[in-house]
């Protein structure tokens, strides 16, 4: 086992509204994605302490990037986020561990600073009550 850094991710794929995975990690600038758990306070009269137990698992993931209409880059990827509702397979893969999981994307919108960069935001949710497990 070692330490690495989060450099030279080898997959971060979306799929379009038709359901083909694009490799679209050249137009990410970043991606944070969270795998929480919901608690449940079971706490009775008795504790002096919290009592918990866990509940369902969940997962979003928000990937900023660089405005790319190249065919199958990422504005033909999520130009569609408003206008479609379907789930979309998104896929992370850093020094051999994945995490694949299906998405909805509730939103892509696009920045332009007063500087002239053209980025967007994507923020995606677990779609389809699947546990994210990471392989």
């Amino acid at each position: 086992m070692a330490k690495e850094g989060g450099l030279g991710w080898s997959v971060a794929s979306v799929d379009d509204a038709a359901g083909s995975a694009k490799a679209i990690r050249n137009d990410f600038t970043s991606v944070q994605f969270q795998t929480p758990r919901a608690v449940w306070d079971v706490t009775g009269l008795d504790k002096s302490a919290i009592e918990r137990i866990l509940l369902l698992a969940d997962m979003s993931v928000d990937f900023d990037g660089v405005f790319n209409d190249a065919t199958d880059r990422a504005h033909d990827v999520f130009k569609t986020v408003p206008s479609t509702s379907v789930n979309r397979t998104v896929t992370l893969t850093v020094s051999g561990q994945t995490l694949a999981c299906e998405c909805l994307f509730t939103d892509y919108s696009l920045n332009r600073s007063d500087s002239g960069e053209l980025t967007f935001k994507a923020p995606g949710v677990l779609a389809d009550g699947a546990v994210p497990t990471w392989a």
